[in-house]
């Protein structure tokens, strides 16, 4: 008889069903037209309707199918009863047929901790950009992010009326990753994909050290990561604390198990172990390849400026 499917499989098999729940619940916050916007710590750091709805799906489905895993979410919510209707008990079938890297086959519940971003780009979907907006679902394992699942709840908004809305884009380290086209960005092409919000003197000064032939600003960390595996980007650069580990968790993941590098501007890896301090306070920078090319270029100014 066939064993059954490793763990790891089954969380992200049941993440890629939840993710797909999350933005359906996104779009339909939207399409409601009240999208209950409060803000946090400011007009750039909100929370809307459909941050708190997604956070309590996920959270709560994960929770009910896998009592054992730490899930840390963006939101701070009220612990309040979710009700039925937001309960994702799915999975992907295709994820489950596929065998588990051997280095993880043996994990168990309590050894993972997964990174939850309800909405990440979050001021973009109030703005209307909605291909900024992703839901992202990372699973750490001994504090390095091994899998993770991006959707993107508008891909293909812009399509017309019969596009097929939203993909599911996941990846599991030693793995590979599924549901979009790897493409390298133009060789020679120095592409920098930027915050859209969260500018600073810091951030600018450290691209202008890039020479960079063109700079793509845009919202949300998930979708940065999206423009690099496509090849619209050739690095990803962020020379400001303001970034968290739920949206870093899942992108690496999926650009790690293509290949590519994320750190901090100061070259030093993330951690997720559920002890780790959520902010990610030296910034990122990453590539789908070429990592050293622009690790290298990065002034020492911007580096002693940043504190991990």
């Amino acid at each position: 008889s066939m064993a059954s499917p490793a763990l790891l499989m089954r969380v992200v098999a049941s993440a890629y069903s939840v993710a797909e729940k999350a933005a359906t619940i996104v779009r339909n916050v939207m399409s409601a037209g009240d999208l209950g916007i409060v803000e946090k710590a400011g007009p750039d750091d909100l929370q809307t309707k459909a941050d708190r709805l997604v956070q309590m799906s996920i959270c709560a489905s994960l929770a009910r199918k896998f009592p054992k895993v730490t899930i840390i979410g963006e939101e701070e919510l009220p612990a309040e009863d979710v009700t039925e209707d937001l309960i994702e008990d799915g999975h992907c079938e295709e994820i489950l047929k596929k065998p588990c890297p051997a280095q993880y086959t043996g994990i168990k519940e309590e050894e993972l901790v997964i990174w939850v971003d309800p909405l990440d780009g979050t001021k973009e979907y109030t703005e209307g950009l909605l291909d900024h907006v992703t839901v992202l679902i990372g699973i750490a394992y001994g504090g390095k992010a091994i899998a993770g699942v991006i959707n993107q709840p508008y891909y293909n908004y812009e399509a017309g009326a019969n596009a097929v809305l939203g993909r599911t884009i996941w990846g599991v380290l030693g793995m590979g990753a599924f549901g979009f086209q790897l493409t390298e960005a133009p060789a020679g092409k120095h592409i920098v994909v930027t915050t859209r919000s969260h500018s600073s003197a810091l951030v600018n000064e450290c691209i202008a050290a890039l020479n960079p032939d063109h700079v793509i600003r845009v919202g949300g960390a998930g979708n940065k990561i999206i423009q690099l595996i496509e090849g619209k980007a050739s690095a990803y650069v962020f020379a400001s604390p303001g970034c968290k580990k739920w949206d870093t968790c899942a992108p690496e993941a999926i650009l790690h198990a293509v290949g590519g590098k994320i750190t901090d501007i100061r070259g030093n890896s993330f951690q997720y172990n559920k002890e780790v301090k959520h902010m990610n306070s030296a910034g990122i920078l990453a590539t789908l390849r070429n990592y050293d090319y622009y690790a290298s270029r990065i002034p020492n100014t911007v580096k002693e400026s940043l504190v991990p």
